[in-house]
């Protein structure tokens, strides 16, 4: 109501109002009004309201702002799990030492394919690409159509999947932040998938016989 009323020049209205609601402007600027008119206490109380009423204002932008460089932080879109649910849910150092799964860990030799192993009974497509989806730049169409999921549900290879990445890179740091999960209760082994290289490993095989 006070922002308003001064907008109405020339009522003398808004000058009764004024002085209702702040009588104690109205003994400060008193000796003026004798000199001056009611005008100058008019532009007193309006630059005294001014100067009090912004103040007010201007925290509220502050907290909007904490808000977006939060969400900000993890440049991840949040269809997929957040660096630091990952971390949270993922064993240290010490812990998989207990697991036999992780006894003879080696994460093998880099490359843009990833092997996941000791997954639950109830995983499925859709909780690894929560997971590991967040490697992958869904709006370039290459990285986008080389993200492939294989789930093992039958056989001997139950338990297991291959998940192709962009590149290495990407394969690398999903098998960093991602070894040693807790998915339904079994924390994932993550390892890079076996190359095709089958004339070089032929090769290797007899240099060492």
């Amino acid at each position: 109501d006070v922002f308003e009323q001064p907008q109405h020049v020339g009522h003398k209205k808004i000058e009764f109002h004024i002085s209702t609601e702040i009588p104690a402007v109205l003994q400060i600027n008193s000796e003026k009004e004798e000199k001056t008119g009611k005008r100058v206490y008019l532009y007193a109380t309006t630059e005294e309201i001014n100067n009090t009423g912004f103040g007010r204002i201007f925290p509220a932008p502050s907290s909007n702002d904490k808000m977006e460089t939060e969400e900000e932080d993890d440049e991840i879109p949040s269809e997929f799990i957040s660096r630091k649910d990952l971390e949270k849910n993922r064993l240290s150092r010490e812990e998989m030492e207990k697991y036999s799964v992780f006894r003879n860990y080696e994460p093998g030799d880099p490359n843009c394919r990833i092997y996941v192993k000791n997954l639950a009974k109830q995983v499925q497509e859709k909780d690894l690409k929560f997971i590991f989806g967040r490697y992958v730049d869904f709006q370039s169409e290459v990285e986008r159509n080389m993200f492939d999921i294989r789930l093992m549900k039958e056989g001997r290879m139950k338990g297991q999947a291959f998940i192709g990445l962009p590149n290495e890179k990407a394969a690398a740091k999903a098998l960093k932040e991602a070894n040693g999960y807790v998915l339904f209760e079994k924390p994932m082994v993550v390892q890079f998938a076996r190359s095709a290289r089958p004339k070089q490993d032929a090769n290797e095989g007899k240099r060492k016989k």
